[in-house]
């Protein structure tokens, strides 16, 4: 299954000079276990913002670049296509884990969506996500991790 997991703020920011514009160990404790032993699909600038391979997951930069210095183990996918296929074969859930481009580029592929509500908004954000992004899906659950966050668990509405 492929899974948009983020955090956004009250204006639907995500971003601020390549980096998350707040920090909430909540929010990144719940990301962790939430994506721990699966598989995150990452643009390049979200790559270059980490620095390294998450521990314990299948890291994929989605990048069209082939000279691409990446290191053991991370895997480059040119297109989104080959993230869908790869998915569909996949034995883990598939977290597209940003930026705003990756998010767009895979947004007809995600299934469901793992949302952290931001109770702020942050100045000076250069990166959003459209505010339409969720229109297509529905709330199953909701959850407070801390931090007064909350997050929101949603899944693709059936085609009807």
């Amino acid at each position: 299954m492929i899974i948009g997991i983020v955090a956004i703020d009250r204006n639907f920011a995500i971003g601020r000079g390549g980096k998350l514009p707040w920090y909430f160990s909540a929010d990144l404790r719940h990301f962790k276990q939430t994506t721990q032993g699966h598989v995150v699909v990452m643009g390049w600038k979200t790559w270059q913002s980490i620095g390294k391979p998450l521990p314990d997951r299948i890291n994929i930069v989605l990048s069209r670049a082939e000279n691409l210095k990446l290191p053991p183990g991370v895997i480059r996918f040119a297109n989104p296509d080959d993230v869908v296929r790869f998915a569909k074969n996949a034995e883990k859930d598939v977290f597209v884990i940003g930026g705003a481009r990756t998010y767009s580029a895979l947004s007809d592929a995600i299934e469901k969506w793992i949302v952290t509500e931001i109770p702020l908004s942050v100045p000076d954000t250069d990166t959003f996500l459209p505010r339409d992004f969720l229109n297509d899906f529905e709330v199953e659950a909701e959850l407070e991790i801390g931090d007064r966050l909350w997050v929101k668990y949603l899944r693709r509405k059936p085609n009807l």
